[in-house]
């Protein structure tokens, strides 16, 4: 299983509709959309659960591409902790 960032997404998305983008690579597992506390739309980014082979299919079909006037950004999530070299800001 592979978690996947979604990055650049507009406002007005869904769960579903981000699903229904991504199952034409393959079977979802989970969905879990950052959204604004207040007003309850998309902050812009979200993460996904595919199996190995799907989640690359998914990365080469829709990185860059135009979802409702906004080009994604879909890359493997990266370990927060690998990427913080122990540095404090």
């Amino acid at each position: 299983m592979k978690k996947l960032f979604v990055g650049s997404l507009p406002p007005t998305t869904t769960e579903e509709s981000l699903e229904t983008l991504f199952s034409e690579f393959g079977t979802v597992r989970s969905i879990k959309l950052v959204k604004d506390l207040f007003s309850g739309h998309c902050k812009g980014f979200g993460f996904l659960e595919m199996e190995g082979h799907h989640a690359r299919a998914a990365i080469a079909g829709l990185d860059g591409k135009s979802f409702q006037g906004h080009m994604l950004k879909v890359k493997y999530e990266e370990d927060r902790a690998a990427g913080h070299k122990g540095k404090r800001r």
